[in-house]
């Protein structure tokens, strides 16, 4: 165990959290220097909480006490504080103890005595689990295995703090007092419990900022026009239902009001009596720290920075939106930028457009996130343009473009859709992923309840956009996207596809499976769209084409008989002007109007199977399938099975194995008179840690989307495809595996005996590799056998490697520069004895280089079979990754290798194994014999468990695998090892900090 000089101070346990209500705040060490602070803290305790504290009567704390609490060596003794506004809100402290419960003596003893105290003003806010996550972790850092707590038994709120932690505890009463010990050990029901809590914290701080009671426009114009005046003209035109301000420093002392918008106006925000939730900036961005500070002074509870000059404009603006960041988070507050192009929320109770759109989009079920401003406007005004009006295809439940995205990023949104009743699809479109790891897990999370559709730029030159002040990513955006697939999320390439795919996804139900009708009146467009399925691996039936003097009738016939067909999961109806008397047609009404009727009539009628249109030259058609539907119209289900009632008599089965989407609940009220001050601020009712999001049916008027080109249409229904079986597969996820011979205790011994040997003074995070014969030891104690390999650096040395191996031999170069090249001639196969061995051995050294170079090896033949290659790395942003491919052109060349996260179940490998294009050469291609491929998948779990046992194990590679008709043999091993970083997307719950 290593640990630091005495009384340094650990800068990696700072860490700012969202709080149970929406707010943040600082966990940070505490130093001599908080001596005022704390007593300052503790003068504003009840003298209730200090009698739960101390056990007795203890009105102030001494000078002996204040030293006490105030001097840590940060190994034995720790104290944690929580501050808001740079003054403590709670402090948690640990005592290293023995056995006798008395101070620690031996470095060995691996227990402590935790306490807490919280400010009674803050207590409900979840303050004390983040402490106490966090603690915990610095005490496992610290060798501490344990807590144990004692705790008055009316003090019930602190009882549930330690119970509800989900960690393995033991609880015992005597002498009045109830004595709680508990493993620090993380375990499913802990880490559940952390993810439940982090969430419902991550989605309350976005409804705060998505759903504020009051707006302040910070930067006003006296004069119409600019970014503030703008903003608040978007306010007051999408009309909010709250309060709003105008804010301008060098407004006129004698106005009340600003004209025309009839606003109030104020030259600071003090002067505003009532609470201000959300700030919207629009100042110069020397000015901002100026204008946060007063936010934060006033309690306001999130701010949207509109200014621009930050990273985007080089290292100074990065160093000071880094000063931004720091400052609204020290005042417990969100922030959506800078650089921002603002926030949006259709709710008929907010009606919120804090932006700088020119128009306010429909009310509908789309969520949107973007980084970039301009693809902002380009989505909304995409959206629009297919569906404009409340209750269309195309409405929007919410939008926010985050711009440099310092605070408030895609995760953070992700976290809030999860359970938001009124957002049916997620589009993302992001530039850069701060935290991929952490991406990967919420998508997956919000994928097997909605679908989760995402465009990346910036893909192929490995950089972040100016502004973008985030970790770089080391695996290749194939990994990335390798990655989302696996989570569950629909990767698209342009904004165009993130369009086409949500418009389906947000209005039709998912498809049972891929086999595909088509009909329509042309046949050409039907050929159309049949390549187009079988391009995108679908099984489309014969288009079945009808007239053209087809009448609307004709088509809703069609429609009505593909629906109702078993072998039919969705329909593609193509549609062109059609030729006919005009009696088809109602007086006054157009051909795609009366199509569009006579579709959704059949649709209606069959609500279990997704429907899409491809027109030609109809717009019409395309603008009246978007809008609602009149109210005489059914009203048909979207985002799932439709209601039993709503079926007809006998309806085509839904999948039972996909899971329903979240259906509408009540929007939780808009939060009214908060607080004017930080520390009076209250907690947000809490749902249990383990609640799911909020469900119930829903029925929405049947819209129908219609695309102008089949390739699109049937593009979008692919998508909708496979999501449906991620969505099947999902809800049976396999297992990971146990193998009674795997050692992992003595693994992590040899581990660490390595690293003290290896990498004495070698920084966290930095690798260093294992020698061989350690790393086939390391991989033994997970079943992992690597064939022996002799060295021969010299002739007779390698005949007496060959006998003691046994003929036949390889005789094989491990010069770097040779290393998996056998194209160079480096691998010598199937030597069959000695006169052929020294030969060959002349032939190589004459050839290639002197054995000094080469580094020879003698290696045992092994049967025939595939070559193969295993990986898993670690990337410190993405996670730990497992790789597998053929080895040699097809992954070298071709990059055909299949990857998924760790720790893979046995589910994901097997599909794994068959993801790769080669993979045909595994199952008896061309009559060849089929390989072990169960032999191959054992072999995938094992380095997976390994990985994920050992986070020290950041590299493993196994090169070649050959896998034979019966069995593998792993002939070349390497394995890298490093400390762990301080804090992983495992540890306690904490914002990142870029």
């Amino acid at each position: 165990m290593q640990t630091p000089p005495e009384h340094a101070y650990p800068t990696h346990w700072e860490a700012d959290v969202v709080l149970r209500d929406g707010g943040t705040a600082r966990i940070r060490p505490i130093t001599p220097d908080d001596a005022e602070r704390l007593v300052s803290f503790y003068e504003q305790v009840s003298d209730e909480s200090k009698y739960y504290r101390f056990f007795a009567p203890y009105p102030r704390l001494s000078d002996r006490d204040v030293h006490r609490f105030t001097h840590h060596d940060y190994i034995d003794r720790v104290g944690l504080a929580a501050t808001v506004g740079g003054e403590f809100i709670a402090t948690v402290r640990y005592d290293r103890i023995n056995d006798q419960g008395l101070p620690a003596k031996d470095p060995e003893d691996d227990q402590a005595e935790v306490a807490f105290l919280v400010q009674d003003a803050h207590q409900g806010r979840g303050v004390a689990s983040a402490l106490l996550e966090h603690i915990a972790a610095v005490a496992r850092e610290r060798g501490i295995r344990r807590f144990a707590a004692e705790v008055l038994p009316a003090n019930s709120k602190m009882i549930k703090v330690f119970t509800d932690a989900g960690y393995t505890h033991k609880r015992t009463f005597e002498d009045g007092v109830v004595r709680l010990e508990f493993d620090l050990e993380p375990t499913e029901q802990s880490m559940a419990v952390m993810r439940g809590r982090e969430q419902r914290a991550e989605a309350r701080s976005v409804q705060r900022l998505l759903a504020p009671g009051s707006v302040a426009v910070i930067g006003t114009g006296r004069a119409p026009g600019g970014v503030g005046r703008t903003a608040l003209r978007s306010l007051l035109d999408s009309g909010f239902t709250g309060r709003v301000h105008a804010v301008n420093h060098a407004f006129p002392e004698d106005l009340q009001r600003l004209d025309p918008e009839d606003v109030p106006a104020v030259r600071a925000l003090r002067e505003i009596t009532d609470p201000v939730d959300l700030a919207v900036i629009a100042v110069p961005a020397d000015s901002v720290p100026e204008v946060i500070r007063d936010c934060g002074e006033h309690g306001v509870q999130g701010v949207l920075v509109l200014s621009s000059g930050y990273a985007e404009a080089g290292p100074e603006g990065r160093e000071r939106q880094r000063a931004l960041l720091r400052q609204a988070r020290s005042y417990g507050m969100r922030l959506i930028g800078p650089n921002a192009f603002g926030l949006i929320n259709t709710a008929p109770d907010v009606r919120l457009n804090a932006s700088l759109a020119p128009r306010m989009p429909g009310a509908g079920h789309i969520g949107l996130f973007t980084q970039s401003g301009a693809i902002g406007i380009a989505l909304l005004s995409g959206l629009h343009a297919r569906g404009p009006g409340d209750g269309g295809i195309a409405g929007v439940s919410a939008f926010v473009s985050a711009g440099n995205r310092a605070d408030v990023s895609g995760n953070d949104l992700l976290q809030y859709w999860y359970e938001d009743p009124d957002t049916d699809v997620v589009i993302l479109y992001l530039e850069s992923i701060g935290n991929p790891r952490k991406f990967a897990r919420l998508a997956r999370r919000t994928a097997a309840v909605k679908p989760v559709v995402v465009a990346k730029g910036a893909r192929h030159n490995g950089t972040a956009p100016p502004g973008h002040a985030v970790p770089t990513v080391r695996v290749p955006d194939s990994t990335v996207a390798a990655l989302m697939r696996q989570a569950g999320v629909i990767r698209v390439d342009t904004v165009t596809e993130l369009i086409d795919a949500g418009l389906l996804l947000a209005s039709q139900p998912l498809p049972a499976g891929p086999r595909i009708a088509i009909l329509g009146n042309s046949e050409s467009l039907a050929l159309l769209a049949y390549d187009a399925c079988l391009t995108e691996g679908l099984r489309p039936q014969r288009p079945r084409v009808l007239a053209s003097a087809a009448t609307p009738d004709d088509f809703r016939a069609a429609l009505a008989e593909a629906l109702v067909a078993d072998g039919c999961d969705a329909v593609v109806v193509t549609a062109i002007p059609w030729v006919g008397e005009g009696a088809a047609v109602s007086p006054g009404s157009s051909e795609g109007a009366a199509l569009a009727d006579a579709l959704r009539t059949a649709a209606t009628a069959h609500p279990q199977k997704p429907v899409t249109v491809v027109h030609l030259a109809m717009d019409d058609l395309a603008e009246t399938l978007a809008a609602p539907a009149q109210p005489a119209e059914s009203p048909a289900p979207v985002g799932g099975s439709p209601e039993p009632a709503a079926r007809p008599a006998d309806p085509a089965p839904a999948p039972p194995s996909v899971p329903p989407a979240p259906a509408r609940a009540p929007r939780p009220p808009v939060p009214t008179g908060p607080p004017p001050t930080l520390a009076a601020r209250q907690a947000a009712p809490a749902r249990d840690a383990e609640a799911d999001p909020p469900r119930r049916p829903r029925r929405e008027p049947l819209r129908i989307p219609a695309y102008p080109a089949a390739e699109r249409a049937v593009r979008s229904l692919a998508e909708a495809v496979r999501y449906a079986a991620w969505r099947r597969e999902a809800a049976d996820p396999g297992r990971v595996p146990e193998y009674d011979d795997i050692q992992e205790a003595q693994a992590g011994a040899d581990i660490e005996r390595l690293l003290d040997r290896l990498a004495p003074d070698v920084p966290s995070g930095r690798s260093v590799p294992v020698p061989p014969q350690d790393a086939e030891a390391l991989l033994a104690r997970y079943g992992i056998h690597t064939l022996p390999v002799l060295p021969a650096p010299d002739p007779d040395t390698a005949v007496r490697a060959a006998a003691r191996l046994g003929y036949p031999v390889a005789l094989k170069t491990t010069a770097p520069h040779l290393r998996h090249r056998p194209d160079l001639g480096g691998v010598r196969l199937d030597i069959a004895g000695e006169a052929e061995l020294r030969r060959t051995y002349a032939e190589l050294t004459d050839y290639l280089g002197s054995p000094e170079e080469l580094r020879p090896v003698v290696q045992s033949m092994v049967p025939r079979g595939v070559d193969t290659v295993v990986r898993a790395a670690i990337d410190p942003a993405a996670g730990a990754v497992l790789s597998f491919g053929l080895a040699g052109a097809p992954s070298q060349l071709l990059g055909d290798i299949a990857h998924r996260l760790i720790p893979a179940t046995d589910r994901e490998v097997a599909e794994q194994i068959r993801s790769i294009r080669a993979a045909p050469l595994l199952f008896g291609w061309r009559g060849s014999q089929p390989v072990d491929t169960a032999a191959l998948a054992e072999l995938l779990l094992r380095v997976s468990r390994l990985v994920d046992d050992h986070p020290e194990v950041v590299g493993v590679d196994l090169e070649p695998v050959v896998v034979a008709a019966h069995g593998l043999s792993v002939l070349g091993a390497t394995v890298r090892l490093a400390r762990p970083p301080a804090t992983t997307d495992l540890g306690p719950r904490r914002l990142p900090v870029y």
